[in-house]
């Protein structure tokens, strides 16, 4: 069992992904409303090497010499990716072993203001950052950054990116109605996305309740509402909540192990986790796969959201 290594696990946008975690649970710049993952722990800018560059080269060679090759390389996981200075090691570490391998970086995009942290994720293939906000007002009601983000410096940063990156940038805006789908917000989210140039917009919205109670997910018409409003190209919507999609075919094993746990006492995501040894990313995608069958229902109880089976006449 990896400690900084998940999966590999199907992704809907990058097929079977090998996850790489740069930094513990739950580092980050922002404190997001909607957060599977749950409450940022460590609200932070500063970055560092809050986990050695060195263990996970050492997971790596592991799993390279015992596995076969996932498709693509994924950093993401507990928080923001590019608070780890090591990031860039990392990746010349696996573009030297694995050049066939495309990289791809799942990131909020908040430190993208920094030179620094642009130069050490140019070598990846795919920059996956998000957008959420472009007023000041919604951004800290969503987000919850850290004190020491500005954020027309982390616009600006975002568009600077995109003049040196050669690869892919596919920027994720997840909608929450009644925070961020009125139309001066979604006027100030296109103006801001002209400005950065990504290759693809990518509407998501909640796939399950957040780490806050009483928000809730955008239905199918109100994502398409938007981007009609827009009226942009190279828009999707992907949301798998709203995809309309038979649900896919993960482990079994993995599954019956998450049902035989409910079965015997409802869990959160962090009693399963530990349960089971399964990073929550991965448990995620069981968890889509068997609340979109009908196997397992949630309801949120005071330490949180709660795992359990569906009841059955």
């Amino acid at each position: 069992m990896y400690k900084h290594l998940f999966g590999p696990v199907p992704s809907r946008r990058l097929g079977m992904s090998l996850g790489v975690d740069m930094v513990p649970r739950k580092v980050c710049s922002l404190d997001c409303v909607y957060c599977e993952v749950g409450r940022t722990t460590l609200l932070t800018t500063e970055r560092k090497e809050y986990v050695a560059e060195r263990e996970i080269k050492e997971e790596l060679n592991d799993f390279f010499s015992s596995h076969p090759d996932p498709e693509i390389i994924t950093f993401s996981g507990y928080g923001e990716p590019t608070l780890n200075s090591a990031i860039a090691g990392v990746i010349d570490f696996l573009k030297e072993k694995k050049s066939q391998l495309p990289i791809a970086i799942l990131s909020n995009g908040t430190l993208m203001g920094d030179p620094a942290v642009r130069k050490a994720i140019l070598r990846a293939d795919i920059v996956l950052p998000s957008l959420d906000a472009a007023t000041e007002e919604v951004f800290r009601k969503i987000n919850r950054p850290a004190g020491a983000l500005d954020l027309q410096g982390y616009i600006q940063g975002l568009a600077d990116f995109r003049k040196e990156f050669s690869g892919k940038i596919w920027l994720e805006v997840f909608i929450l109605p009644g925070f961020n789908d009125h139309k001066a917000e979604l006027d100030a989210l296109k103006k801001a996305i002209l400005k950065i140039k990504p290759d693809s917009v990518q509407l998501n919205t909640l796939d399950r309740p957040g780490t806050e109670a009483g928000i809730r997910s955008a239905s199918r018409k109100e994502l398409e509402d938007i981007m009609a409003y827009w009226d942009m190209p190279r828009v999707e919507i992907i949301a798998s909540s709203v995809a309309n999609k038979e649900p896919a075919a993960y482990r079994e094993d993995v599954q019956n192990a998450i049902l035989e746990t409910i079965n015997r006492r409802p869990c959160t995501l962090d009693d399963i986790a530990l349960i089971t040894g399964l990073h929550v990313n991965e448990i995620n995608k069981h968890l889509r796969t068997l609340e979109a069958t009908g196997s397992i229902r949630t309801e949120r109880q005071e330490r949180g959201l709660f795992y359990m089976p569906s009841q059955r006449n």
